[in-house]
């Protein structure tokens, strides 16, 4: 039974080092992504254009579900995260604008 326990928490601690790894990754891309997306919005400030695209919102959702539906994750997650994504980018658009 000591075996058994003892290679159980030989995975799990592999599995939450993984986890930790991609914690990481997640925060690195997500800094990256914003980084890009405050460009976007001082640049859409000094041509005067508008804080959110709906056109580009909604291509960028349904390309983001059928990453996830390849990736076997669920899409409605996906959709519902990036759209917390958007959401917090035209706020900062809508900041850059004032």
């Amino acid at each position: 039974m000591t075996d058994a326990i003892t290679r159980a928490a030989e995975v799990l601690a592999g599995h939450r080092d993984s986890i930790d790894r991609l914690d990481a990754v997640l925060v690195y891309t997500l800094a990256e992504r914003f980084a890009h997306t405050q460009a976007v919005g001082k640049l859409k400030a000094e041509h005067n254009l508008p804080a959110s695209d709906k056109s580009r919102e909604a291509t960028q959702i349904a390309r983001l579900e059928q990453l996830a539906q390849d990736a076997d994750l669920d899409p409605e997650f996906a959709r519902k995260f990036l759209n917390f994504i958007i959401q917090e980018v035209i706020q900062h658009h809508k900041q850059h604008q004032k």
